[in-house]
């Protein structure tokens, strides 16, 4: 083949090195804008891991870069006076031009064309030009070649919160080092780390608001520069901070970073009769967040995939580039996903800066979610064991090495044993909402197995309030005996605490059990077990859960009162079981939050509109029951649901609205804690008239 590759990066060196190693038959040509030697940037950073792949790639090349390394296993977290230190991380730093010369000389080692100092703006007419059957886009973070093609690849590019500036410094750093500042205007961090003999990479990085706050939008570069050497010059003993970005002025040197993700990898253009695929590589295609220092790593992965892809299907230029595409963009979400995490921790740092030094490094270490407690235990036990230690001693044990998840956890009046909580999960396994020996077993048993507090499933507040004709209830007499025997057995016989979680179904009522068509209303004869048959369902506004639900009838007055008097008995009733914890439901779509949602609630009373007024009636009943439960040994909790701003519909509650929700019902009705999960307002996006109703439920928990 004739192989085209639009940039000369590690993305695009790389790939063409590997596939003229595979075939020497084939014919490539790498062009880049840049001169030989010319390259921005400092270092980039690679895993131990990362190491055994580029051996197994191409020995040769590995050998040169591996001797270029400078290797560290040590994280060092400056914070507040004190640094951390854990190790055991197998890090490895080289300078980028280092890095792109010695894949420049594999290249024309192996009879790559490079051609440099031509910034190609026409890819058709540079592969014409080249006869190309093949052209990669290869042309980094800014393609233009993703940009031209944008219907295709469908790029989704998200600029994130805070400015960073890359720069280098003579400082020689021994550990991979996390430093963090606080000044006037809000937190400043730097990560830094050396690269080779004499230099290291120092990028600084803020919130975009303590950027503009700190004035470095109206600074020169040296300037803002300047700023930073004064701000961290505790740890550059006396060393410059330098850029190598002369071409950019004044505070353009800091920027935002890009996150992006594209839909397709690869377009197929008409050139001159003859089909020919343009296919994206490195950043081109997609970018992960610096603090992970996974941008070059993924480059490599994705030459070298789509080189194996190319091998495996020679003659099928479509298979091979669909093999490659299906391979990279799984591995490549994994990193996004550990990236955004990573991201979104040092976008927030300000909420983390109330911690203790051995709380915050710990969160900093395993923010990406890739590090685990057992993960990080690993690599450095002595530094697990001694955070160990230090939690437990904050939740009033002996010093000594314990996970804190089994550490006690106190509130208000309540102590539970350890941290680990049973869920709420339906049954569907009552008659007539009474809980038979099934959940003594099955409660009992959970309580058995070790667990600080087990919660029951929502236990719905009136024979209307259920999901389905199996869902437990309090609301008769018996229901109150029933759960009382269930409270006393987890009492008498085990360590664990028990929770009732209170709940109405409202506009998802009257359904099938889950095990049967769940969500779907109950079949015309009646359900087969008990032959009930659907029940009449309310709601704040008549919108039905789905196209197959009942529309629920809009609640008046009396219903609200009578709603809220329901809770009120139930909350009464089981604080005279004796429950341990309350918690009410205002997730997942039912009634509480319905009225919550935008979605659902579309009243134009004083339930109504603005998210206060949406707030309104859970309010209502919270406060109701809260009256009646007895504060002096128990806790008031509630269960919430957060909806992302971005979704199909433009009335969903926005992420910026939502996240408030906890805050303002603590401030009006002080409950102790607030549970956030995913669940359904809306079967997703089912059409009402002329309008689609949809929604995407946020992952975040807050």
């Amino acid at each position: 083949m004739r192989i085209l590759s639009i940039g000369g990066g590690p993305a695009g060196l790389y790939f063409a090195l590997l596939a003229k190693r595979a075939d020497a038959r084939h014919t490539i040509r790498v062009i880049e804008r840049n001169r030989p030697y010319d390259t921005f940037g400092w270092g980039v950073v690679f895993s131990d891991q990362t190491l055994g792949k580029l051996e197994a790639a191409d020995p040769e090349s590995a050998r040169e870069i591996v001797g270029a390394f400078n290797h560290w296993d040590d994280i060092d977290v400056h914070f507040k006076g004190r640094t951390i230190t854990s190790g055991g991380h197998g890090f490895c730093g080289i300078g980028r031009k280092r890095l792109l010369n010695i894949l420049q000389r594999r290249c024309e080692a192996l009879g790559v064309e490079l051609v440099f100092e031509n910034d190609v703006t026409d890819d058709r007419q540079a592969a014409r030009e080249f006869g190309a059957d093949l052209v990669i886009a290869a042309d980094g973070i800014n393609s233009r070649i993703r940009a031209r093609y944008a219907e295709t690849f469908r790029p989704d590019i998200d600029t994130r919160r805070c400015r960073f500036v890359w720069l280098g410094t003579k400082k020689l750093f021994s550990a991979f080092t996390f430093a963090f500042e606080k000044t006037e205007h809000g937190w400043f961090q730097a990560h830094a780390y050396q690269y080779d003999g004499d230099t290291s990479t120092f990028i600084v990085e803020t919130p975009e608001e303590n950027w503009r706050r700190a004035g470095i939008d109206r600074m020169s570069q040296e300037e803002g520069i300047a700023f930073c050497e004064r701000l961290f010059a505790k740890y550059l003993d006396g060393h410059r901070l330098m850029s190598n970005a002369a071409h950019l002025r004044g505070s353009a040197i800091w920027i935002r970073f890009p996150r992006v993700i594209c839909a397709r990898w690869s377009h197929w253009n008409d050139i001159d009769g003859r089909r020919v695929p343009v296919v994206l590589l490195g950043d081109a295609a997609h970018t992960a967040h610096f603090s992970v220092g996974s941008g070059t790593k993924l480059a490599f992965e994705d030459a070298i995939a789509l080189s194996h892809a190319l091998a495996a299907h020679p003659d099928d230029l479509a298979a091979a580039l669909a093999r490659y595409e299906a391979e990279r963009s799984v591995e490549v979400l994994k990193i996004q996903n550990a990236a955004r995490n990573s991201t979104e921790w040092f976008e927030n740092v300000e909420r983390y800066t109330a911690f203790e030094a051995e709380q915050f490094a710990y969160s900093l270490l395993t923010r990406s979610q890739r590090i685990s407690h057992e993960n990080l235990r690993l690599r450095d036990k002595a530094f697990v064991e001694c955070i160990e230690s230090w939690f437990a001693s904050r939740a009033g044990l002996p010093e000594r090495a314990l996970p804190p998840m089994f550490t006690p956890f106190k509130l208000r009046g309540l102590t539970l044993k350890n941290r680990v909580v049973v869920s709420p999960m339906a049954q569907y396994s009552c008659v007539d909402g009474t809980p038979d020996d099934y959940y003594l077993v099955h409660l009992g048993s959970r309580a058995h197995g070790g667990a600080g507090l087990v919660f029951t499933e929502m236990v719905c507040v009136s024979p209307d309030a259920r999901i389905s004709p199996g869902c437990a209830g309090m609301y008769r007499d018996e229901h109150r005996t029933a759960w009382k025997r269930i409270v006393d057995y987890v009492h008498t016989r085990t360590s664990a605490k028990i929770a009732l979680q209170l709940g109405h179904a409202g506009p998802k009522g009257s359904t099938q059990r889950g095990w049967e068509d769940a969500d779907e209303p109950l079949p015309a004869p009646g359900d087969p077990a008990t032959g009930e048959r659907n029940w009449p369902l309310i709601a704040p506004s008549p919108i039905a859960y789905g196209p197959r639900n009942q529309v629920p009838r809009a609640m008046t007055r009396e219903d609200m009162d009578r709603v809220k008097d329901d809770f009120v008995r139930a909350a009464r009733w089981g604080a005279e079981c004796g429950f341990d914890w309350l918690e009410l439901h205002c997730a997942h779509g039912y009634l509480l939050s319905s009225f919550i949602s935008p979605l659902t609630n579309r009243r134009d009373d004083d339930y109504g509109g603005a998210l206060e007024n949406r707030l309104r009636y859970p309010l209502e009943v919270f406060r109701a029951v809260r009256a009646v439960w007895r504060a002096a040994r128990t806790v008031n909790g509630a269960r919430f649901v957060l909806i992302r701003e971005s979704g199909p519909t433009e009335d969903g509650a926005k992420k910026s609205e939502v996240i408030h929700v906890p805050a303002r019902l603590h401030g009006s009705a002080r409950f102790s804690a607030a549970n956030t999960g995913r669940g359904s307002v809306l079967l997703r996006e089912w059409r009402i008239g002329d309008e689609i109703l949809g929604f995407t439920i946020a992952k975040e928990q807050h």
